[in-house]
Parts: C-alpha cells; sequence; structure tokens
C-alpha cells in the first residue's frame, strides 16, 4: 500500500508471541517531477531551438520537392521488364515546308521593341529643274542655218523631308514641303528661214556675195544691218546699199 507523502502512517505488529504494539513512521515530502525543457541548461535550451528551426527549414524547402515528384509521370523505363528494349522514337515523315512556302506565306516584320531609339530629323534636299527649248523662225539668217539666242539654264527645286531614324535605320520618310528656289531659262534657237540660191546675191556687187535685203552694211562696221557683207566687193553696178564710201569703186575695203 502506497502512503502520499508527508503523512504519518501507523503499523500494527502482530508478532506470533507477545504483546500488540503500534509503531509510526513520518515520510518527508517529495519533491514534484520537473519536465523535459525546465531539466534543460540555458545553452541546450538555444541548441535545441536552433536544430529545430534549421530542421522546419529543410522540411518547408525540401518537403516541396519530395510532393511535387511523388504527382510527375514516372519514367519510360518504370514497370519495363529487364532485358526489354526501349520502343523506338517516333520520326515524323512530313517534309518541312520549302523556304517559297514561307516567303508567300509573308514576313511579319516584328514592331520595335520598347527600347528600341526612334529619332526625327528634317532632311533638305535639291533636284535640277530641265530647261525646255524653243524655236523661233529668222528669215534674216540663212535657211538651214541655226543660232543660239539664249543659253538654257536649268531651275532649282527644293524639298524638305521629315525623316523616322530607328535605332540609326531609315524606317519612314515623308515630304514636308517643296519650293521652286530657282527657276529655268528657256533656251531659245534661231531657225534661218532666208533662201540661199545664187539669186539671193544683188547683182551690183562682185567680188562677194551681197545679199538682198532692206539694208547691207560692211560686217564689223557701225551699220545695224539687218544684213552684212565681208568684203572687199567691187560695185559693178549701182551702190544701192552704199558700200562704196569714198567713191574708188571697192567697197567694205
Amino acid at each position: 500500500m502506497g502512503i502520499p507523502p508527508g503523512q504519518t502512517a501507523a503499523v500494527t505488529n502482530l508478532p506470533p508471541h507477545g504483546p500488540q504494539h503500534t509503531q509510526q513512521w513520518y515520510l518527508p515530502p517529495t519533491a514534484p517531477r520537473r519536465g523535459f525543457l525546465a531539466s534543460l541548461r540555458v545553452g541546450q535550451k538555444a541548441l535545441l531551438l536552433f536544430g529545430g528551426g534549421f530542421v522546419a527549414m529543410l522540411l518547408a524547402c525540401c518537403g516541396g520537392l519530395v510532393v511535387v515528384g511523388a504527382f510527375t509521370d514516372p519514367p519510360q523505363d518504370a514497370g519495363r521488364p529487364a532485358g526489354q528494349a526501349a520502343p523506338a522514337a517516333v520520326v515524323n515523315s512530313e517534309p518541312s515546308p520549302s523556304p517559297s512556302a514561307v516567303a508567300e506565306a509573308g514576313e511579319v516584320t516584328p514592331a520595335p521593341s520598347a527600347s528600341a531609339l526612334v529619332e526625327k530629323r528634317t532632311v533638305t534636299e535639291t533636284a535640277a529643274i530641265p530647261y525646255s527649248t524653243r524655236r523661233v523662225n529668222d528669215p534674216n539668217l540663212a535657211k538651214g542655218k541655226t543660232k543660239v539666242k539664249t543659253a538654257g539654264v536649268n531651275g532649282v527645286k527644293t524639298r524638305t523631308y521629315e525623316v523616322t531614324y530607328t535605332d540609326g535605320v531609315e524606317t519612314a520618310k515623308t515630304l514636308v514641303s517643296e519650293v521652286v528656289t530657282k527657276q529655268p531659262v528657256t533656251k531659245v534657237i534661231l531657225v534661218g528661214t532666208k533662201p540661199t540660191s545664187s539669186s539671193s546675191c544683188d547683182p551690183n556687187y562682185a567680188w562677194a556675195c551681197v545679199p538682198i535685203a532692206s539694208d547691207v552694211d560692211c560686217a564689223g562696221g557701225s551699220g545695224n544691218g539687218p544684213a552684212y557683207v565681208t568684203g572687199p566687193v567691187k560695185v559693178i553696178g549701182t551702190d544701192i546699199y552704199d558700200l562704196d564710201r569714198d567713191g574708188d569703186g571697192i567697197g567694205c575695203d
């Protein structure tokens, strides 16, 4: 029979022979039992807490991999009897599209990325304006002869563009304005219509052909024509053009 600590127990001794007597004992109270954590020292408690945290980190990190691996497909060789070869890989027998087929499908130009450098510049260019040519009949010029009266000059046209560059490469060009900065000059050519037969020479003169005109002057002189003759010429008839100014019968000498 158990006796609670701190209580007095009475024991009756019944010997076989002799008077009956009772003896009492006092049991001192025992200390209560201490828990596992309470029995550890401070250093042991700290080591236990650090170790527990490390184990929890391992479970959180590696436990997820174990769970994911449990739900993935088993390897292809799992469950195959020993000695049995793995099945051959299936090869796609369909031919790959030819480059021409890909070209016919059309190419898609990728849009510039957000990091692309887009820059716009104003560019000015000039272009020539060809001059035109005009031909004018001249009755004082011998037939079949031509003479340039006015030389032709090209004009200038100035064009302004807005050019877009993406990463230094031109990707767009828009015409903003076009102005004629220099007008062209038309070329004028005189075309002779005057007859060139022998009858066109005045019969009053010899040594040189004096043309028949409203007035004839010596070439290089102060006369204003419209016709000229290069002398000397001999007056054999009437000096109708007054080429012989000194009256010696020789004109334009």
